[in-house]
């Protein structure tokens, strides 16, 4: 069975920003260790008796499934709550947050503005995951730093280079994890779809903690030049 560490137990999962590179590799490392044991057929029902609510405001395939096949493998009971529930309508957030709290372990939110999830965590008295907002997908991010990692086996010094709109929630958490994590990320993009300043100025001062490297540009050959993964 997984020795699993403590140094993210409790905490929320809202953006990278939040998060240490030391974090990061444990929870994709803990990924990998369980996805290991399905696949060897081990059973590994580490929260069963547990209970999460997933909050969906925006309606997803791979991310509903992915969390609820997640949760019934670990041994969890899971309520999926889409937009017929009441939150932020006839029932605040702080309200929501609070009641939620009392029935369940955990909380998961996919939706839209990042103060929603933000605010939902600063009531909620359980642990609560960001599942996508219009500004951050950090759990989209775990998940391509496993199969990077599978793949190259470090992410370290990997060469990853982003092709699209890098303005919103992929390019901004991508941009993040890469240089949490040493890697070399390249956006392609006119320049008018990359990321805000603001961010780019942050990830930068990451860098240079980290080692990685930070490029952005407009030539799609160029970007691609000795890339490990084009995206």
């Amino acid at each position: 069975m997984l020795n699993l560490k403590k140094t993210m137990q409790g905490k929320d999962f809202l953006k990278l920003l939040d998060v240490s590179p030391e974090e990061i590799a444990e929870l994709v490392d803990t990924a990998a260790g369980f996805k290991a044991l399905k696949k060897a057929g081990i059973p590994h029902k580490y929260f069963e008796g547990k209970n999460i609510a997933l909050i969906f405001e925006k309606t997803s395939t791979r991310t509903r499934c992915s969390f609820e096949v997640a949760g019934h493998d670990l041994g969890m009971h899971v309520t999926y709550l889409d937009a017929g529930s009441q939150l932020g309508k006839k029932e605040s957030i702080p309200d929501t947050a609070r009641v939620l709290s009392t029935m369940f372990d955990g909380i998961e939110y996919r939706g839209y503005g990042q103060d929603m999830v933000e605010e939902l965590a600063k009531y909620a008295s359980v642990p609560v995951w960001n599942g996508l907002t219009d500004e951050a997908h950090p759990t989209q991010i775990l998940a391509d730093f496993l199969t990077v990692k599978e793949r190259f086996g470090t992410l370290k010094g990997i060469k990853y280079v982003y092709y699209g709109d890098a303005r919103y929630n992929m390019g901004n958490s991508l941009m993040v994890g890469c240089a949490k994590m040493g890697m070399h990320f390249v956006v392609c993009s006119p320049k008018e779809y990359f990321p805000d300043q603001w961010l780019i100025d942050k990830c930068q001062e990451i860098a240079k903690e980290t080692g990685a490297i930070l490029e952005f540009t407009e030539d799609p050959e160029a970007a691609a030049k000795g890339a490990h993964v084009l995206y």
